[in-house]
């Protein structure tokens, strides 16, 4: 948990302590953006926020919780991936591996799209730079992510040259943020199957960026990507139609054996 915080961290809006295991940046109450930094301990997860009101408190919790799946009962995730021949040794080996999420549902389309085809460590320099140049700055020297507004709003060239992205890619963003200024809402609670077809309506935006965002948004705990290039290789590099049917035998926890191969991929023994 602490690394994919720390390997996805976006420059400016987040700081990490890789020993201390620990994770800074703001979140949204209804009172306005909060400090909060999360530290991952062995048995829990310890959360202090910049707030003395116990209703932007409370919120923060709930926020958190979802964030990092704290709700998840991983007992059963072991119990129904355990047997399996290809997860079933990745989920012994981390039986209380949780399904990160993001905090904000805006800024986790952004990244998705900023993170297609490149590294995770390129998608959030490429995030770093979105925030650095329409981003609010706030007292905690944190920068607070871009509004849809402010990111539709920007022009074409400036926005691609301060990113340092493709003109296809800045488009997609700026096609993101003009869908969500509109109304459409990236909300966990909502039907998954309709926002899929919302998503996929957008210029720029395809099947494995829906897929993800199942996954690390939408928190649907059999949401899979059987297009993620990770995930894949970690498979034994199947085909994508192939990829998903194998998947079939993962339900109803493919977001878990999702992210049991993305570990393995990237930590391996870690």
């Amino acid at each position: 948990m602490a690394a994919i915080l720390a390997n996805h961290a976006i420059p400016g809006c987040e700081v990490t302590d890789r020993a201390g295991r620990s994770h800074t940046r703001l979140l949204a109450t209804p009172g306005g953006p909060r400090r909060v930094t999360v530290t991952v301990r062995p048995d829990d997860v310890e959360l202090i926020a910049d707030t003395d009101d116990d209703v932007e408190f409370t919120h923060l919790v709930r926020t958190t919780r979802r964030w990092l799946d704290l709700d998840t009962d991983t007992d059963a995730v072991v119990r129904a991936l355990g047997g399996d021949p290809l997860i079933g040794p990745l989920v012994r080996r981390r039986p209380g591996l949780r399904a990160v999420g993001y905090p904000e549902a805006f800024e986790a389309a952004v990244m998705t799209v900023l993170g297609q085809q490149v590294s995770v460590a390129a998608g959030a320099t490429f995030g770093g730079r979105l925030a650095a140049a329409y981003g609010t700055a706030s007292s905690t020297e944190l920068t607070l992510f871009p509004s849809p507004e402010a990111i539709a709003a920007a022009p074409p060239e400036e926005l691609r040259a301060a990113v340092g992205v493709t003109r296809t890619r800045a488009a997609t963003v700026q096609n993101v943020a003009r869908a969500v200024a509109d109304g459409l809402s990236l909300d966990p609670d909502g039907d998954h199957a309709a926002l899929r077809r919302d998503l996929l309506a957008i210029p720029g935006i395809g099947p494995w960026s829906a897929d993800y965002l199942a996954v690390r948004v939408l928190r649907d705990p059999d949401a899979f990507t059987p297009g993620d290039l990770v995930a894949r290789r970690a498979m034994g590099n199947p085909d994508i139609r192939d990829a998903g049917r194998r998947s079939e035998a993962w339900r109803p926890y493919r977001a878990y054996a999702l992210f049991h191969l993305w570990t393995s991929a990237t930590y391996g023994g870690d």
